[in-house]
């Protein structure tokens, strides 16, 4: 096992599981993987190899012989039947009979409906009166002559739900890890491979986790398709509901004016609405008022009646067109129904991912490394929604005055439940308090600025804050708006001198007129090439060294080749000039390093090009130096790209389409 394997195991025993084993229990069930890891809970929450492979085939057993398939329906009553009880596992809804004055179960793959069930366990089990829980639960068969009597018979249920999930002791054992290891394990948890995603790319993730932790929590992501948006909140937790965002009606989100019933709000502690976008869509224009209502002020009237529940609202979309398209023409709120195309909507919005900075789920990005049972995990973030910890920023920061209640508030919710899934110990210092704080501002200044557009009526507000300790003041940009925002081409942030920054605007070379200072790119920026970094830089020189200790995986060697081929352009036709690289390398690679860069000294003799090599262990900097006067600090050498998708992805030949990793160049003129 891996390091962060063990160390999780070891703090968190009988509490882990193996992500890929639900895959392999998993068949053609179409179960939520809260429930197959409940199962798995019991039997191979541990890192003994024999034990997991033995708990995997009871597992599978339990999940073939009680599982209810709804083409098996019949064949599972008929088992009842014989045996005169059987075990199952099904989604089971209560609803009252109010003329029998009894509550009744009704099974959604099994098909029986109208089944007594007694007073004590709907009262003990709240939520199986809302739109249904998986249950495990004992069935008996006994049939009498009794008039309207039914013969099936619950004997004995229970929620798939962990019972023993001790948050003083989950934080107690948070401490042993550091900040990166324990987003790696969260992000492990969800079913992710971190080595795949950025530290931005792993906040987007976690944010999801948010509307588990945090109260009446609001959250609107809207990207492309294939990106995992809506999979966390039907999957991960017994206490969120994932519905169609057109199956949404007054009567099943709010209360039933008829029955008197309350909705999904009132048992559920996330309500997701999946597929909500879509400007075709017809919406109920009095479910948009009350929702309104409800997301302001955390109630909802019927009649004389109000009220009150702690549902989070999450909104969960696609877009129609790509981000520059909508910054330049429209909106970020373009593709939603017309009815939620509402200001007064939008503004309760805590927060708004940029859906557009996910990249689409592939094979290598999913992990088969330990994680939490995804339901422990539910059953700590529900704990924590006990805790208040909206105004812990203001410790270390003060945020403008400018800013808005409303903004403040959101801004805050969103600090605080990031504060609750990452640090839940509440041990965090100032630097890691400022990168929440931030993402915290940015995913609520999103939404402000795109109803900025929609109706000016909203003034300009200025999301800038305070650093207590420094006196520092910071503004905090969306980064669409640094990549994509009016009069500039996508850019940088420039600290062109100490304390000062300024944006970067690439147009022709003539115009650029060079300078020392550093470059900062933020996780997952787009739209910036090495011409756009440093090609003008390379202007003049004949003469250059590239010191970069990794350059040997095959998209390593694809960066390192892309470099080569900006060289060729900078460069005159009648010059010739002398590229030499220093790198590092292992005995893995070395072989197939030393054959790729004789391949690339060959074939970039054609084109004025002198490469030459040498290898050297010691090496840790990351640099460029020329012979023309300039020498570039390279924070990340040249691998400064997320993995594209392979071949078949446009990103794999446009480097402006490929998202960032974060990093600085700092340019010194010798």
């Amino acid at each position: 096992m891996e390091q962060l394997d063990i160390k999780l195991n070891e703090h968190f025993g009988g509490k882990v599981v193996r992500k890929d084993l639900t895959k392999l229990v998993k068949g053609n069930a179409i179960v939520p993987t809260y429930v197959l890891e409940y199962l798995l809970g019991q039997y191979c929450a541990t890192d003994d190899e024999e034990t997991i492979i033995g708990g995997v085939e009871t597992v599978k057993s339990i999940i073939a012989k009680h599982f209810v398939h709804r083409d098996e329906a019949q064949l599972i009553k008929a088992t009842v039947r014989d045996k005169g009880s059987h075990r199952i596992i099904d989604k089971v809804s209560v609803s009252l009979n109010d003329k029998k004055d009894q509550y009744e179960a009704s099974f959604a793959n099994l098909g029986l409906n109208r089944i007594p069930i007694a007073d004590s366990v709907v009262k003990e089990h709240q939520k199986l009166l809302s739109s249904g829980v998986w249950c495990i639960l004992t069935l008996a068969y006994f049939h009498t002559d009794e008039r309207d009597s039914t013969p099936w018979i619950i004997e004995n249920i229970k929620p798939i739900q962990v019972s023993n999930a001790d948050v003083d002791e989950y934080k107690e054992a948070r401490k042993a890890f550091t900040k990166e290891e324990w987003i790696d394990v969260l992000l492990q948890t969800i079913g992710l491979n971190p080595e795949e995603f950025t530290f931005r790319s792993k906040l987007i993730q976690l944010t999801r986790l948010v509307p588990f932790v945090e109260n009446n929590y609001n959250l609107i992501e809207l990207g492309p398709k294939g990106t995992g948006k809506s999979h966390i909140f039907s999957e991960l937790s017994p206490h969120g509901m994932l519905i169609s965002g057109g199956e949404v009606s007054k009567a099943k989100l709010f209360v039933n004016n008829s029955t008197g019933d309350i909705g999904l709000v009132g048992y559920w502690d996330v309500v997701a609405y999946d597929e909500f976008a879509g400007k075709t869509k017809r919406v109920d224009r009095g479910l948009v008022d009350i929702m309104k209502n409800y997301m302001a002020n955390k109630s909802f009237s019927r009649g004389t009646q109000v009220y009150g529940a702690s549902a989070s609202m999450v909104f969960v979309g696609n877009t129609d067109h790509t981000v520059p398209y909508m910054i330049k023409h429209s909106d970020l709120f373009d593709a939603l129904p017309k009815d939620y195309y509402d200001t007064a909507f939008l503004d309760r919005l805590h927060a708004y991912i940029p859906g557009w900075e996910v990249q689409k789920l592939r094979n290598e990005m999913f992990t088969s490394n330990y994680g939490f049972i995804v339901d422990y995990l539910a059953e700590i973030l529900k704990d924590l929604r006990k805790e208040d910890r909206t105004h812990e920023y203001s410790k270390f920061f003060e945020l403008s005055n400018s800013i808005t209640t409303r903004d403040k508030t959101s801004i805050a919710k969103t600090y605080a439940g990031l504060v609750k899934v990452i640090y839940p110990h509440n041990e965090i210092i100032e630097k890691d308090a400022k990168e929440l704080l931030d993402f915290a501002i940015e995913n609520r200044k999103r939404v402000k600025l795109q109803l900025q557009k929609m109706d000016e009526t909203f003034e300009e507000v200025d999301f800038s804050y305070t650093v207590k300790s420094s006196g520092e003041i910071i503004n905090v940009d969306t980064l669409e708006v640094i990549q994509y925002g009016p009069k500039k081409s996508p850019g940088v942030e420039i600290k062109s001198e100490p304390h000062q920054e300024t944006n970067s605007t690439f147009t022709e070379e003539s115009q650029i007129e060079l300078q020392g200072g550093q470059k900062i790119i933020r996780d997952n920026q787009m739209g910036i090439s090495y011409d756009l970094l440093f090609g003008a830089y390379l202007l003049g020189a004949t003469d250059i060294k590239v010191t970069d200790p990794y350059v040997r995986l095959p998209y390593q060697l694809r960066n390192f080749m892309e470099f080569a081929k900006l060289i060729s352009e900078k460069k005159d036709p009648d010059v010739e000039v002398k590229l030499h690289l220093v790198t590092a390398n292992n005995e893995d690679y070395i072989e197939n390093a030393k054959e790729a860069f004789e391949q690339m000294s060959y074939s970039l003799e054609s084109l004025g090009i002198i490469f030459t090599y040498e290898f050297d262990d010691y090496i840790h900097d990351r640099s460029i130096v020329m012979d023309n006067g300039w020498k570039l600090v390279l924070g990340r050498g040249l691998d400064i790209w997320q993995k594209t998708g392979g071949w078949y992805d446009i990103n794999e030949y446009v480097q402006e389409q490929r998202l960032y990793k974060a990093h600085e160049i700092t340019f010194v003129k010798n």
